[in-house]
């Protein structure tokens, strides 16, 4: 369904519209991904363990609004980026914090004040931006494969930057889908699990439905200049004072380990769970093992909040 958020169409999926007896959790997916990235795996688990699963495609991304109508030429990426962490003027689009807003945006429309929010990647930082803009909202924050944005930290192994901002060739151009597929699975080689066999057959059917439901290349460099111009959020951090979990793995050749590893630290109280031989792209057989930290991080919250209050004796009073 097609809702209005922060004055953008947002395309949603919502697992039980309308029931307000569940938690809710708050997917968000990261750079030029769609809302079919989740797991219809951990949709269904979520769902089924009582939570009400709302996942939405950001902004310039599979069947959301297009913000090509900004009227913003292309750049350079990495000459925006650089300007960037050296504090020059750079004018992104939109930002993170316009797209946290967009994620508000969604929780309004559906009529839910609160709600457990999960993010993966890009996904993440825009979680956290969300924690930062609205605290009162969040019952909690899962932080996956994702950064506190912090300049020091390592970034993309170069051959993945190089992937990722190869110029398009002519068929992909024109839009031809085995191209696209063919340039999406040569870049998932280089950003997934090496310690799990790639499941090629899988990941091109999941990529060719991907592909067949929307592509917007000029959509996801947007998105990234809204990452790379986002150089402040990781100063903020430790204002976040939810219940927060971050995952990552340590063959992360998209965003290294460190990156995980400062959010955690930065934010208050937060655990951190590195699982060994994952990287930022995780194989289907294989996605229930961080699908299962989710799980059990937002049950015992839950279980938590449904524990009665322990009794008072009588003529005593309580002390903060």
């Amino acid at each position: 369904m097609r809702v209005q958020a922060n004055g953008v169409s947002i395309e949603v999926e919502d697992s039980a519209p309308g029931d307000t007896r569940r938690p809710v959790v708050l997917l968000i997916m990261g750079l030029g991904m769609q809302l079919i990235a989740w797991s219809d795996e951990l949709v269904g688990a979520l769902h089924a363990a009582g939570f009400r699963v709302v996942r939405f495609d950001n902004r310039d991304a599979g069947l959301s609004q297009d913000m090509a109508e900004l009227g913003v030429r292309t750049p350079n990426v990495l000459w925006f980026g650089a300007r960037s962490k050296l504090g020059l003027p750079a004018h992104p689009p939109y930002t993170l914090e316009d797209m946290a807003h967009d994620a508000l945006g969604v929780l309004d429309a559906l009529g839910v004040e609160q709600a457990h929010v999960v993010g993966a990647s890009m996904g993440g930082m825009i979680a956290q931006r969300v924690a930062l803009a609205a605290p009162h909202r969040v019952i909690s924050l899962v932080s996956m494969i994702s950064t506190s944005g912090a300049p020091t930290l390592p970034g993309p192994e170069p051959e993945v930057v190089r992937a990722f901002l190869r110029p398009a060739t002519r068929a992909e151009r024109q839009g031809d889908e085995q191209a696209l597929v063919a340039r999406a699975m040569g870049a998932f080689t280089l950003i997934g699990s090496p310690a799990y066999p790639f499941e090629h057959e899988a990941l091109q059917a999941s990529t060719r439905r991907a592909v067949q439901r929307s592509v917007r290349p000029q959509g996801t460099l947007r998105q990234l200049m809204a990452v790379v111009s986002d150089t402040t959020r990781f100063e903020r951090l430790h204002e976040i004072r939810c219940p927060v979990l971050v995952l990552h793995g340590d063959a992360d050749a998209m965003l290294p380990l460190a990156c995980g590893e400062d959010t955690a630290r930065r934010i208050p109280g937060a655990r951190l769970v590195v699982l060994p031989g994952m990287g930022h792209m995780w194989p289907q057989s294989q996605y229930m093992q961080w699908g299962a930290q989710v799980l059990a991080f937002l049950q015992a919250l839950t279980d938590r909040e449904r524990m009665p209050e322990p009794a008072v004796p009588a003529g005593s009073a309580e002390t903060s």
